[in-house]
């Protein structure tokens, strides 16, 4: 359901992509030490940007080791046509976001059949029927009515 996926350079942060259902998608990243409100997901088009950036809250801390990366992050996803974000959620220093691909609505449409010789459009008003539309004269023989149709004398 992906087309491509744009990739970092150093491949920061790592991420998985998982099938959960048929038409369902989970994408994982690994944002440890990242808060909800320094992490960003927007949808332009069919691009998703997922970014990252944490506070320095470094102030007044001397680290004798850092290890633990505090570095900003944007990645870059891009969806093939239509591909729906349904949601995201934070666990456990894991960013995960489902996506999904709608089934095709059924669409059920009637289609009118139209009676003597017309063709498509409605059949109410338009010149087009005016012109298809023949009248019915009734003649008598012998006393007894007989319809005319199309010109023609109907014999019983």
């Amino acid at each position: 359901m992906l087309d491509r996926v744009a990739k970092n350079a150093d491949g920061y942060p790592p991420y998985n992509i998982e099938q959960t259902a048929e038409n369902r998608l989970r994408i994982t990243l690994a944002v440890a030490g990242f808060a909800m409100e320094d992490l960003q997901i927007t949808q332009e088009d069919n691009q998703l940007v997922i970014r990252g950036r944490q506070r320095d809250d470094s102030e007044g801390r001397i680290f004798l080791h850092r290890g633990i990366a505090a570095r900003q992050f944007q990645r870059a996803f891009v969806l093939a046509e239509g591909i729906e974000v349904e949601g995201a959620w934070l666990d456990n220093g894991l960013l995960h976001v489902d996506l999904q691909r709608p089934q095709p609505e059924v669409r059920v449409r009637t289609i009118q059949i139209n009676g003597n010789g017309a063709r498509g459009g409605a059949s109410q008003g338009s010149a087009a029927n005016a012109s298809t539309a023949r009248s019915v004269e009734t003649r008598t023989v012998n006393g007894a009515p007989l319809p005319v149709v199309e010109g023609r004398a109907s014999r019983g």
